[in-house]
């Protein structure tokens, strides 16, 4: 049994952790830190784990974890990790996969991104498993970089046309859920404010930006004219990217739609709707369900993608990558359908 340490675990990603680990048949969560709940009941804060995770928790202790862990997970914000990774990671055979944002990109744009300079670079692994075929069991890195979770639904919507060396311009027009906030109240996520709304958000410089220019980049090296808008809309959970991709050639609807179920054949996350994808269908989930039509006219494909982005976003894809580092099958503890 693969024992799992989560730092952070008071919030919405730690709380997805515990439950999906609770019915994990190969790993399970023995350490669960959180500052804020010191002593307290894991299944008193998250009540939705009674009677499913006997926990409580503990100050960070990083000589403890790295002593009875073989996985943490960071589930902390960005600038937090970089304090703990070197530590968990010195003297020990930990793995760690980090939900947040400190390993996800080169040093310099990480500290022009995010206004910081960053005290502990190190290499890590970038790691959406169905575009990063390195993330495996044979993986000699210990360090693997969780992706955000609106470059994890822009990416898996873009990156056969960008294999294929298709893109001439791509925009991501992305509707996300509360939960992607975290749990702290703010103007934006005030029922009030977002009731019966839609709010656009950071127009043109969202941080995770920079990560998807950085995967389309790699997957199409050279290419950057991307852009991206978010809004948050009146859901608990989820994200629908829209992607409208303009092409190098004038494509149908079937020629896409035979790249991208050859690119994803094999991955048993990725899925194709039968008409557009519903939220609904991927709630609580692990899966990212794609629709696809073309517009030969302009030149332009229109790719949706849904996810859940506390599931497929954060979560679930770190328990994905833990799965792939292990050597476990890839969909262990995560195969199971959306709540509708």
């Amino acid at each position: 049994m693969i024992k799992v340490g989560i730092v952070g675990a008071s919030g919405y990603t730690g709380e997805e952790l515990l439950r999906l680990l609770s019915g994990h048949p190969s790993a399970e969560a023995v350490i669960a830190t959180a500052r804020s709940a010191v002593g307290k009941k894991v299944s008193s804060v998250h009540e939705n784990l009674k009677g499913l995770c006997d926990l409580e928790f503990e100050e960070p202790d990083y000589d403890k974890i790295k002593k009875e862990c073989d996985i943490v997970f960071m589930a902390v914000p960005h600038g937090t990790a970089m304090d703990a990774v070197p530590e968990i990671l010195k003297d020990s055979k930990c793995k760690v996969i980090d939900l947040s944002a400190d390993y996800r990109l080169k040093t310099d744009v990480f500290e022009q991104v995010y206004g910081m300079k960053h005290k502990a670079p190190m290499e890590a692994v970038y790691a959406i498993p169905e575009v990063h075929p390195e993330v495996n069991k044979e993986l000699k890195d210990r360090l693997i970089s969780n992706p955000g979770c609106f470059p994890t639904g822009a990416t898996l919507a873009a990156a056969p046309l960008a294999a294929a060396g298709l893109l001439k311009s791509v925009l991501f027009d992305s509707k996300t859920g509360v939960t992607g906030a975290g749990n702290t109240p703010t103007a934006t996520s005030h029922y009030p404010n977002l009731a019966e709304n839609i709010i656009p958000y950071k127009l043109s410089a969202h941080r995770h930006l920079a990560e998807m220019v950085q995967e389309v980049s790699r997957l199409q090296p050279g290419f950057e004219n991307v852009s991206f808008t978010p809004h948050v809309i009146p859901v608990s959970r989820g994200i629908l990217t829209t992607a409208h991709i303009e092409t190098t050639e004038k494509m149908t609807t079937a020629d896409v739609k035979k790249m991208y179920e050859e690119y994803y054949e094999g991955k048993p996350f990725v899925q194709f709707a039968e008409t557009v994808p519903s939220l609904a269908n991927v709630r609580g989930s692990n899966f990212c369900h794609i629709g696809i039509e073309a517009d030969a006219r302009n030149n332009r494909v229109i790719v949706l993608s849904a996810i859940d982005n506390l599931v497929k976003g954060a979560s679930g894809q770190a328990i994905q990558n833990m799965n792939l580092i292990c050597g476990l099958k890839e969909t262990e503890g995560l195969w199971f359908p959306g709540l509708i």
